[in-house]
């Protein structure tokens, strides 16, 4: 289980600009693959692809929160959709935010204050994991649930209900 809280007043300005160097880094490594190299010794090569589904469902949220609640986040969050998310998920969000008026990703039209991910059940090539919104604190806070569904084989996020 993986816990994040935003908290109020505090920016969270240091993981989204991490993800953004990470993203422009992946962009510029195929360019640099192309060119002639000197051979080297082999490298250990570590894929996020390897890490746990709910690992990367909670990377996911976590990086799409926090640009979605900064200012301009919009390019970041294209990113974010398609660097995590499969081609069919991302035109099935376009259809779903086009016809509701809010962002497909956290079917909401704010940020919410805190996350929570569970790993679930897996099969047939998919595992799901539970993704909890926090959207209030205090005594009685609010929350709403969303069931998230990754494809083993790549591990990118194929669907959210």
């Amino acid at each position: 289980m993986i816990q994040l809280r935003n908290t109020p007043g505090r920016h969270t300005a240091g993981r989204t600009l991490l993800i953004t160097a990470l993203l422009a880094a992946a962009a510029v490594v195929p360019a640099a693959a192309a060119a002639p190299q000197a051979p080297a010794a082999p490298a250990t090569v570590r894929s996020t692809a390897s890490a746990p589904a709910y690992q990367q469902v909670a990377h996911f949220y976590g990086a799409y929160i926090d640009a979605a609640g900064t200012e301009g986040g919009g390019t970041l969050t294209t990113a974010l959709r398609a660097f995590y998310l499969t081609p069919a998920l991302r035109s099935q969000l376009r259809t779903w935010e086009a016809r509701n008026h809010a962002d497909g990703v956290l079917r909401a039209q704010n940020s919410p204050l805190a996350f929570k991910v569970t790993p679930g059940d897996s099969g047939a090539g998919h595992t799901w994991s539970k993704v909890r919104l926090t959207w209030s604190g205090g005594k009685h806070p609010t929350y709403t649930y969303l069931t998230v569904q990754s494809d083993l084989r790549t591990g990118k996020i194929s669907g959210i209900r």
